[in-house]
C-alpha cells in the first residue's frame, strides 16, 4: 500500500511538472527549436533551461509537502502536551533562535531507521523531520546535534544551491546531447538527407548522450552533496558542541545496519543526515561522505565551533 502510494505521487508530480512547463512553453510561445529548416540554438537553450530549470525548482517549491506525504511526517503543534515531542520542539526553536532563522516546522515520521532530515523551498518555509527510531535510540544531546545539522543545511541555503546545481546540469545535459545528436545523426549535412532514419538517430544519439551527460552531471552533483555534508556537521558542532555532534555521527555509524525499505525515498534520501555507504568508484556518486570520514573531519577541525 505504501509503495503504491509512493509511485503515485510520483507520477502525480511529474505529470504536474510536464504540464506547467508544457504551459510556460506555449504561453510564451517558444517555437520548436529542430524544424526542417534545421536546428536553432536559441530556441533550444530557452527550451533545455525551461526543461532542466523548471522541472528542479517545481520539484523544490512542492519538496516540504510532498516530503509530508510520502514520508508520512506528521506535524508537532508547537504547544503539544506530549513531554517527548515538546522538548523536541524546544530544542529545534532554540537551535533555530541561535542561527538566526524563522523557526521552521517540526515532524515526526515513523520508521525504525535512525535518520532525520530538512526541506522546504525557502527559510522561511523549511520543515525538519526526524524518525521514530532516532528518538527511540539516541540521547539527547546527539539528537540536538542532529537537529543542529539540519537547522545548518537551512542556514547555508542547501535546498536552493542543490536545486539550481541540478537545475544547470540538467539544462547542460539536454543542451548538449541535442547538440551533438543533431551533428552525428547528419541532420545538419543536408535538408536531402532529412529522412525518417536520420531523425530516428537523431533521438538515439539524444538518448546515448543525455545518459553519458547525466552520468557525469551526476558527479558534480554528489561531490557538491558531500561538501554540503561536511558544512552542516560543523554548523552542527557550532550550534550543539563538537563532542556531541561527534557522538551523534558514531552513535549514526553504529546503527547503519537499521534499515526501512519502506523509508527509502530516492527523493529525499540526499537531504537525510545519514544514508548507506558507497564502495570503490560508487562513492564518486555517493551524496553523502564514509559517516567515518565525517567523524575524522571534525576530529581534526581545531577551528572553535
Amino acid at each position: 500500500m505504501a509503495l503504491a502510494k509512493r509511485v503515485f505521487l510520483f507520477l502525480l508530480l511529474n505529470f504536474f511538472v510536464v504540464f506547467t512547463i508544457s504551459f510556460i512553453l506555449n504561453f510564451f510561445h517558444i517555437k520548436p527549436y529542430l524544424s526542417s529548416y534545421g536546428l536553432d540554438p536559441s530556441s533550444l537553450m530557452i527550451f533545455c533551461l525551461i526543461w532542466g530549470m523548471g522541472g528542479a525548482f517545481i520539484s523544490l517549491l512542492l519538496s516540504r509537502i510532498m516530503a509530508k506525504w510520502m514520508m508520512g511526517v506528521q506535524i508537532i503543534p508547537p504547544n503539544t502536551n506530549d513531554p517527548e515531542l515538546s522538548k523536541l520542539v524546544s530544542m529545534v526553536h532554540s537551535l533555530a533562535n541561535q542561527a538566526n532563522l524563522p523557526v521552521p516546522e517540526v515532524g515526526i515520521y515513523r520508521s525504525n531507521e535512525v535518520n532525520a532530515f530538512a526541506t522546504g523551498p525557502s527559510r522561511n518555509r523549511a520543515l525538519v523531520a526526524v524518525s521514530t527510531g532516532l528518538l527511540q535510540r539516541m540521547g539527547e544531546r546527539e539528537i540536538e546535534a542532529i537537529l543542529g545539522h539540519e537547522i545548518s543545511h537551512i542556514a547555508n541555503g542547501d535546498m536552493v544551491t542543490m536545486t539550481l546545481l541540478q537545475g544547470v546540469v540538467n539544462a547542460f545535459v539536454m543542451f548538449l546531447a541535442r547538440i551533438l545528436a543533431y551533428a552525428a545523426s547528419g541532420l545538419g549535412q543536408s535538408r536531402d538527407n532529412q529522412s525518417s532514419r536520420s531523425y530516428l538517430s537523431y533521438h538515439m544519439f539524444v538518448f546515448l548522450f543525455e545518459i553519458v551527460f547525466m552520468i557525469l552531471g551526476s558527479l558534480i552533483v554528489a561531490a557538491f552533496s558531500r561538501y554540503r555534508e561536511y558544512r552542516a556537521d560543523a554548523g552542527g558542532a557550532h550550534l550543539a558542541g563538537k563532542e556531541s555532534m561527534i557522538s551523534a555521527l558514531q552513535t549514526l555509524r553504529a546503527l547503519s545496519e537499521i534499515r526501512d525499505t519502506k523509508a527509502d525515498n530516492p527523493a529525499l534520501a540526499a537531504f537525510k543526515i545519514s544514508h548507506p555507504a558507497k564502495h570503490g568508484l560508487l562513492r564518486l556518486f555517493a551524496t553523502h561522505p564514509p559517516l567515518e570520514d565525517r567523524i575524522n573531519r571534525l576530529r581534526q577541525n581545531s577551528g572553535s565551533f
